[in-house]
């Protein structure tokens, strides 16, 4: 067996004794962590909530825009003709002809074994006027390639090996290409500084025998009615027209001989996805916020009732919060019910959609229905930025305030620590002592007990 020394004296269970004391005076400390632990959940539960009605807010704002929900089908007769319809478009279609596609200005200059001239130095001319000086830092053709890049002009310098002269000498072209299509997007490329340009003594790469313009920079144009007297031409620097037809863009790959049809429809199916996935964003709040404010009964293993509350139970600025939420929704617009559109409440208060009923809508009054959603979009970011704005937000407010109260929490919890420390000590030294008072005075009683025990013994004599 092992050896306590715990009351050595009185025979007491000092250790167990000091620590059943202790958990008595640590019982405020325990009900403040169990209700510190209670606190997280909450705020947890509140800064999800926070949360998700910013990213509502962020949605809603985009769906308060007029076509926010309008979604199209397009079509093409011709498959070098691309076509996508964005922000904007609208249901139409026309016929065009492709008389050119967009191409970029490149050209190469005659083989040189160095930069012919000195200063290394060149001019770029743009078909505007526009002139660039570049400067390299040598005479060799890969330094003014480096140079060329490094100046930024939207062109591109590349150094092509080309054989050798006669002396067995290194030969070299540069091939310029501008970074862009289109026909502004050409350029000259000049020996010489402008100065030089001026005085009409600069030499143009161009021009030298053994140069050539490989491709020259043009628009692309496609032609609307050809063959009528409406016949109209018009060019985009790049292979996208983005003007034909509103919110739309046209890409063309190749010129086409005979007209190619485009035509943009609704897509009434993708415009109800579109307008059940902003409600779906909002259900799913109005489901969390129903969640988290129910009151569970359970049991625990000796089958006492334990009855726990939600974080949001009771809490009457999430209620509010929810009645606005649905307000927002099922309030009339412009007096009239959004149930034609599909948009209702069930009797349980479950927010519905019927994607019938609202592409059913969309195909006969799309601007009424695209409006009415806008104007639900609108009342709901007023909701959640009411609530979730950043700096005065009614939620912000709130998990400020609790996020203090935990703060406090903590600060009483690390003060109950120190309490408790300073407590367990003290009743360590009163056992202590209490064992060494004991123990001194059983040691008086033992030695006195010896000193008795040895005094001579006394008969009283008897007279006779």
């Amino acid at each position: 067996m092992g050896i306590s020394l715990d009351g050595l004296a009185s025979g007491l269970d000092t250790t167990e004794l000091i620590t059943k004391l202790m958990s008595i005076e640590a019982a405020p400390r325990t009900l403040l962590n169990a209700n510190r632990q209670k606190a997280n959940v909450a705020l947890t539960d509140f800064q999800g909530l926070n949360t998700a009605l910013a990213r509502l807010l962020e949605q809603a704002t985009t769906a308060t825009k007029p076509s926010a929900i309008a979604r199209f089908t397009t079509t093409s007769s011709d498959a070098s003709v691309s076509v996508t319809a964005g922000e904007g478009a609208a249901t139409g279609g026309i016929d065009l002809t492709v008389t050119r596609v967009a191409s970029a200005h490149v050209m190469v200059s005659a083989a040189m074994p160095t930069w012919p001239g000195s200063p290394p130095v060149l001019t770029v001319v743009r078909p505007d006027g526009t002139r660039s000086q570049v400067v390299a830092t040598g005479d060799s053709v890969a330094e003014i390639a480096r140079a060329v890049n490094n100046a930024e002009l939207g062109i591109t310098a590349t150094r092509i090996q080309a054989g050798t002269d006669a002396s067995g000498q290194p030969l070299y072209r540069l091939q310029f290409a501008s970074t862009e299509t289109g026909a502004d997007a050409a350029f000259r490329v000049y020996q010489g500084s402008a100065a030089d340009l001026d005085a009409g003594t600069a030499v143009d790469l161009q021009s030298v025998a053994g140069a050539a313009l490989v491709r020259q920079g043009q628009d692309a144009a496609v032609t609307l009615w050809a063959g009528t007297p409406a016949a109209q031409e018009v060019t985009s620097a790049s292979n996208t027209f983005d003007d034909l037809l509103p919110g739309v863009d046209v890409t063309v790959s190749k010129p086409t001989a005979d007209p190619v049809s485009i035509t943009v429809g609704a897509d009434v199916k993708a415009s109800s996805e579109a307008a059940s996935a902003f409600l779906d964003e909002v259900r799913k709040i109005l489901t969390f916020i129903t969640q988290k404010s129910a009151t569970t009964k359970t049991t625990d293993a000796e089958g006492n009732a334990i009855t726990a509350v939600g974080s949001f139970t009771s809490d009457s600025n999430v209620r509010t919060l929810r009645q606005a939420l649905v307000a927002a929704i099922q309030a009339p617009v412009d007096g009239a019910s959004l149930a034609p559109f599909g948009i209702s409440f069930s009797k349980e208060g479950e927010l519905e959609f019927d994607a019938e009923k609202f592409q059913a809508a969309m195909a006969a009054e799309p601007a009424k229905v695209q409006a009415a959603f806008g104007t639900i979009a609108g009342r709901v970011a007023e909701v959640a930025d009411r609530y979730s704005d950043k700096y005065d937000g009614l939620l912000t407010k709130q998990i400020e305030s609790r996020q203090s109260l935990i703060k406090d929490m903590d600060d009483q919890i690390t003060n109950w620590g120190r309490r408790l420390e300073q407590r367990e000590a003290e009743l360590r030294r009163t056992y202590a002592a209490l064992e060494v008072a004991l123990s001194t005075m059983n040691a008086q009683s033992d030695y006195l007990a010896s000193q008795l025990a040895g005094l001579p013994s006394w008969t009283p004599r008897t007279e006779k």
